[in-house]
């Protein structure tokens, strides 16, 4: 038995160095892409703002959006109910604001996801002369340099998209919120150089209007509920790179409990299941090898002796020092971006240098969970993924209304 783990201890340690070297690559793309001048490619924009409910902060995350350094765009705010909670808060910022704003009322979705409803919607409603489409979620706060940053690949007509990431930012803090943020790490740093394996995310990306209406992604999104998960599947069919921009990993910042963590990141690897089923296949396997081979050699340090014992010691040091380190890289990268952050981000240090460990768990059960469900509640509303083109509203929160 001890050699069977000494063999898979060998292997999560090479994979242990390949994340390493990853991590290396993560720092330095960073790096390179942050030393690029400031871009002066501004073509007029509609940024589209999806809500339902009252987000942490949300009054402040929208706010963000009229503070961009960009000389002429507008905000485009959807909801599925004028009795949204939302709306009174999109309204007091849009009184407030510097620039143009329009409030859609989208009305309920049916077949498909709330927030894909309100997005098919949005994009009809759009200005005449806007040249580029930039999506963005409610719970993110960006920066003043995000919009021109975020579009600034699209000078490229080649590119098909450009995206940014989330990044969790704790307000006062706890074990589920740390949790959460190391959790969501290892997604972010699965962006990089190579646009070929990029993926969107919903909370920030911009794609120009040209390209949106070629590949005719309104259409596509009929039927679906995730709406990143649908742009990034017809953008590879498409064969049209995606773009990762370092500068727009967007800050989120919120708490939660490990009730609320748990149904949060169930939820995306049900998603994930429906829409890329290989990264859910892959994501099963990795976390369970992981979570066997370390946590069972952590046990055999208790019945190992001699040279078995400080031999298995140091194989979990090593698995676990290689992860730390890879940890300690990616939030460096991160802290290049999130300046403004950088006290949250430096207490949150301890945390993705241990933490870590504990996460393959939390996949696997999310994994398990997905294997046996499609069933999904998401801001109230409770749906069922029968497809990545077919979704099933089953019930209503009338409460986020």
């Amino acid at each position: 038995m001890i050699y069977v783990f000494y063999f898979f201890a060998a292997i999560l340690v090479f994979l242990g160095c390949q994340s390493l070297r990853g991590g290396i690559n993560y720092l330095e793309f960073f790096r390179k892409e942050l030393a690029k001048p400031k871009s002066d490619y501004t073509p007029f924009c509609s940024i589209i703002a999806p809500c339902r409910g009252l987000d942490e902060g949300l009054n402040e995350n929208l706010a963000a959006l009229f503070k961009q350094d960009f000389p002429d765009y507008e905000i485009v705010f959807i909801v599925g109910d004028e009795r949204d909670e939302a709306v009174k808060v999109i309204e007091e910022v849009s009184r407030q604001g510097v620039k143009p704003a329009k409030l859609i009322i989208a009305g309920e979705a049916e077949n498909e996801g709330q927030k894909v409803h309100n997005l098919r919607q949005a994009v009809l409603e759009v200005a005449p002369e806007s040249e580029v489409f930039v999506f963005v979620d409610s719970d993110a706060r960006p920066g003043a340099d995000w919009l021109r940053n975020l579009i600034a690949p699209l000078q490229n007509e080649t590119i098909g998209c450009a995206s940014g990431y989330r990044w969790f930012v704790q307000r006062r803090g706890g074990l589920a919120t740390a949790l959460r943020s190391v959790w969501n790490a290892s997604i972010a740093s699965a962006l990089g150089a190579n646009r070929a394996g990029n993926f969107c995310w919903g909370g920030a990306t911009a794609m120009r209007r040209e390209t949106f209406e070629k590949i005719k992604m309104r259409e596509q999104w009929r039927g679906t509920l995730s709406d990143d998960f649908a742009v990034t599947r017809t953008l590879k069919q498409a064969n049209l790179p995606i773009y990762f921009v370092p500068q727009c990993l967007t800050a989120t910042i919120e708490d939660c409990g490990f009730g609320e963590f748990m149904e949060f990141s169930t939820r995306q690897m049900k998603i994930t299941r429906v829409y890329a089923a290989h990264l859910w296949k892959a994501s099963l396997i990795g976390s369970l090898v992981f979570s066997i081979v370390f946590w069972a050699g952590s046990g055999l340090l208790f019945f190992a002796a001699g040279i078995h014992f400080w031999l298995t010691l140091l194989l979990i040091l090593t698995i676990f020092t290689l992860g730390a380190l890879k940890s300690f890289l990616r939030l460096k990268a991160v802290k290049l971006v999130l300046k403004d952050y950088e006290k949250e981000l430096n207490r949150q240090l301890p945390a993705h240098l241990t933490l870590w460990i504990f996460t393959p768990l939390v996949y696997l059960y999310n994994c398990l969970s997905a294997l046996v469900s499609r069933k999904i509640i998401w801001r109230g509303i409770e749906y069922e993924l029968k497809s990545a083109t077919e979704t099933a509203i089953l019930s209503t929160n009338k409460s986020l209304k």
